[in-house]
């Protein structure tokens, strides 16, 4: 198998700190999305959808999706546990999941593809016609990821980690979202946020964040 990844996206690194946490190596292929590789005929053979990163299992199958290339490895190994164990650590898990990717990754997402100018016409990725950046949007963007920043700061008071008493799918999830929100220059979302901060500084610390 191969796996499509590129080095300073978000998406691609939930999938490296889940296979860093799990001990797993895959081939990797780099795709440099600075240099537009996955808009070229080449890739988008491979994924239409133009975006990393994406899976290429032996036979032929591609799961193009962050989320469910971790799903599939959780599968093949099962531990250590990163989407729960107990069916109330799953569905805790797979709620904040949602939430991190709705209000806070796509907060990013938002504010960042309707801001830089190299996303003219894309302003929303994947297999779509020209689609217009709306300046409007930039700050809904800022709005949603301030107003979770409130909910992390309530929810991470007293605790270690996110969602269950353990590291886990959530806890990666939500250190790519922050650290995409903070390469990309959105408000600090730590300032008279002790807790967010103390949660972060702890995941950040661990060596599979590195990857």
């Amino acid at each position: 198998m191969k796996l499509f990844d590129s080095d300073w996206a978000p998406s691609p690194r939930r999938v490296r700190i889940f296979l860093a946490e799990k001990g797993i190596e895959v081939e990797r292929v780099q795709v440099d999305l600075k240099t537009g590789d996955q808009l070229a005929p080449a890739y988008r053979a491979v994924n239409p959808q133009r975006q990393t990163p994406a899976l290429l299992l032996d036979d032929g199958t591609l799961i193009d999706d962050s989320l469910g290339i971790c799903r599939y490895f959780e599968a093949l190994q099962p531990e250590p546990r990163l989407f729960g164990t107990t069916p109330v650590e799953i569905g805790l898990i797979e709620s904040w999941l949602r939430r991190i990717e709705h209000d806070c990754f796509q907060a990013v997402a938002i504010a960042f593809r309707n801001r830089v100018p190299v996303f003219d016409g894309r302003a929303v990725g994947g297999e779509w016609p020209r689609i217009e950046q709306i300046e409007a949007l930039v700050e809904r963007g800022r709005l949603m990821w301030s107003a979770f920043a409130d909910v992390l700061e309530r929810r991470l008071a007293g605790r270690s980690y996110l969602a269950v008493d353990a590291f886990s799918m959530a806890d990666i999830a939500l250190l790519v979202a922050i650290d995409f929100g903070l390469a990309t220059r959105l408000l600090d979302p730590f300032e008279g946020r002790p807790a967010l901060k103390r949660w972060h500084e702890s995941v950040s610390a661990r060596p599979s964040a590195k990857a």
